[in-house]
Protein backbone atom coordinates (compact mmCIF):
# COMPACT_ATOMS: atom_id res chain seq x y z
CA UNK A 1 0.00 0.00 0.00
CA UNK A 2 1.08 3.52 -0.73
CA UNK A 3 0.81 6.44 1.67
CA UNK A 4 -2.19 7.69 -0.33
CA UNK A 5 -4.03 4.44 0.44
CA UNK A 6 -3.69 5.00 4.18
CA UNK A 7 -4.89 8.59 3.92
CA UNK A 8 -7.90 7.51 1.85
CA UNK A 9 -8.66 4.72 4.37
CA UNK A 10 -8.60 7.17 7.28
CA UNK A 11 -10.80 9.69 5.49
CA UNK A 12 -13.19 6.96 4.32
CA UNK A 13 -13.33 5.53 7.85
CA UNK A 14 -14.11 8.97 9.24
CA UNK A 15 -16.95 9.39 6.75
CA UNK A 16 -18.35 5.91 7.48
CA UNK A 17 -18.16 6.57 11.24
CA UNK A 18 -19.80 9.99 10.88
CA UNK A 19 -22.63 8.56 8.79
CA UNK A 20 -23.15 5.88 11.42
CA UNK A 21 -23.39 8.51 14.15
CA UNK A 22 -25.90 10.49 12.09
CA UNK A 23 -28.07 7.42 11.59
CA UNK A 24 -28.22 6.60 15.30
CA UNK A 25 -30.91 8.46 17.23
CA UNK A 26 -29.92 10.50 20.25
CA UNK A 27 -26.55 11.75 21.39
CA UNK A 28 -23.53 9.45 21.40
CA UNK A 29 -20.94 10.27 24.05
CA UNK A 30 -17.91 9.15 22.10
CA UNK A 31 -15.25 11.34 20.59
CA UNK A 32 -13.88 11.87 17.13
CA UNK A 33 -11.00 9.39 17.38
CA UNK A 34 -13.18 6.43 18.47
CA UNK A 35 -15.65 7.33 15.71
CA UNK A 36 -12.89 7.29 13.08
CA UNK A 37 -11.44 4.03 14.45
CA UNK A 38 -14.86 2.38 14.42
CA UNK A 39 -15.41 3.65 10.88
CA UNK A 40 -12.07 2.26 9.70
CA UNK A 41 -12.77 -1.07 11.37
CA UNK A 42 -16.24 -1.18 9.86
CA UNK A 43 -14.86 -0.40 6.40
CA UNK A 44 -12.38 -3.26 6.69
CA UNK A 45 -14.94 -5.67 8.16
CA UNK A 46 -17.58 -4.72 5.60
CA UNK A 47 -15.19 -5.19 2.72
CA UNK A 48 -14.11 -8.57 4.11
CA UNK A 49 -17.72 -9.71 4.62
CA UNK A 50 -18.77 -8.60 1.14
CA UNK A 51 -15.82 -10.43 -0.42
CA UNK A 52 -16.33 -13.52 1.78
CA UNK A 53 -20.00 -13.94 0.86
CA UNK A 54 -19.72 -12.42 -2.63
CA UNK A 55 -22.09 -9.55 -1.88
CA UNK A 56 -21.61 -7.04 -4.68
CA UNK A 57 -24.32 -5.07 -6.44
CA UNK A 58 -22.35 -4.29 -9.57
CA UNK A 59 -23.34 -0.64 -9.39
CA UNK A 60 -21.29 1.98 -7.66
CA UNK A 61 -19.19 5.05 -8.14
CA UNK A 62 -15.58 6.01 -8.78
CA UNK A 63 -13.77 8.29 -6.33
CA UNK A 64 -10.08 9.16 -6.29
CA UNK A 65 -9.38 6.44 -8.83
CA UNK A 66 -11.07 3.73 -6.74
CA UNK A 67 -14.35 1.96 -7.38
CA UNK A 68 -16.88 1.79 -4.55
CA UNK A 69 -19.85 -0.59 -4.63
CA UNK A 70 -23.12 0.65 -3.10
CA UNK A 71 -23.94 -2.68 -1.43
CA UNK A 72 -20.49 -2.94 0.12
CA UNK A 73 -20.80 0.66 1.33
CA UNK A 74 -24.18 -0.17 2.89
CA UNK A 75 -22.67 -3.17 4.70
CA UNK A 76 -19.82 -1.00 5.97
CA UNK A 77 -22.19 1.66 7.29
CA UNK A 78 -24.38 -1.01 8.90
CA UNK A 79 -21.40 -2.47 10.74
CA UNK A 80 -20.33 1.04 11.76
CA UNK A 81 -23.80 1.79 13.16
CA UNK A 82 -23.61 -1.31 15.33
CA UNK A 83 -20.05 -0.42 16.39
CA UNK A 84 -20.94 3.16 17.29
CA UNK A 85 -24.02 1.97 19.20
CA UNK A 86 -21.92 -0.48 21.22
CA UNK A 87 -19.26 2.18 21.89
CA UNK A 88 -21.95 4.67 22.99
CA UNK A 89 -23.48 2.10 25.36
CA UNK A 90 -20.07 1.30 26.83
CA UNK A 91 -19.24 4.99 27.20
CA UNK A 92 -22.52 5.57 29.00
CA UNK A 93 -22.06 2.50 31.22
CA UNK A 94 -18.55 3.47 32.29
CA UNK A 95 -19.16 7.22 32.50
CA UNK A 96 -18.68 8.91 35.85
CA UNK A 97 -21.10 11.61 34.74
CA UNK A 98 -24.56 10.30 35.68
CA UNK A 99 -26.46 13.18 34.10
CA UNK A 100 -28.90 11.23 31.91
CA UNK A 101 -30.41 13.21 29.04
Amino acid sequence: MRAQDYVVAIIFGAVVGAVARLLLPGRQRIGLIPTVLIGIGAAVAGTWAADRWDLHSGSGFDLVGRDFDWLVLGIQVGIAVVGVAIAAMLARAFSTDRDDD
